[in-house]
């Protein structure tokens, strides 16, 4: 599955009975909670990555995309919005970026 096919599957669960699925459930706590719940699986990731476990990280890291998408999509931000800002950003240093946007690295 590509996060394209993740994203619109997430998407297709808005609006859905809360019942009848878990993404429909997170979706229908709002913003708020999906947002907890991307925080929770950050923070689960960068725990397995310190303790160099990759079996660990890479089923974290699942998670930490998937929720990305959940708390993007209860946002109203598409995967397309994330890529195109990625596209404006391309060939440009993260060091200049940060500095454009007034940011400390």
């Amino acid at each position: 599955m590509t996060l394209d096919d993740l994203a619109t599957l997430i998407a297709s669960r808005k609006g859905v009975d809360p019942n009848s699925s878990w993404t429909a459930k997170l979706l229908s706590k709002g913003p708020e909670k999906c947002a907890e719940k991307f925080g929770e699986e950050a923070i689960e990731a960068i725990v397995e990555a310190v303790k160099g476990d990759k079996v660990r990280l890479t089923s974290e890291a699942a998670d930490v995309l998937y929720h990305l998408l959940v708390m993007l999509t209860a946002c109203g931000v598409t995967l397309d919005d994330v890529v195109a800002e990625l596209a404006k950003r391309q060939g440009t240093s993260g060091i200049a970026e940060k500095a454009a946007r007034g940011s400390e690295p």
